[in-house]
């Protein structure tokens, strides 16, 4: 077994690995992002150009689950009033 074949074995496992603990924690969502995006790379290193396409669809999938997911901190809204410090009339 030569390396690039450890590295696409370990892929796919880290792929299998993180799916299954997906419900155990978001971050796991975004490993399993990272492990997609592995094996995509493995994928065009063998020149199995189909699976490099398909899994680089599926780490981009992940990665929205991720961002989507409930859990994750919301950026605060810039724009608009200023809060209000309890010292004026409710609006």
């Amino acid at each position: 077994m030569d390396a690039v074949e450890v590295f696409g074995s370990a892929a796919v496992l880290a792929m299998l690995i993180c799916y299954a603990l997906e419900s155990r924690g978001r971050h796991f969502v975004l490993f399993f992002a990272a492990a997609c995006a592995a094996s995509s790379t493995y994928a065009a290193l063998i020149a199995a150009w189909p699976f490099a396409a398909v899994e680089a669809v599926w780490a981009l999938v992940a990665v929205r689950r991720w961002r989507l997911s409930p859990g994750r901190p919301r950026a605060r809204p810039t724009g608009g009033r200023a809060a209000s410090t309890g010292g004026g009339r409710a609006a």
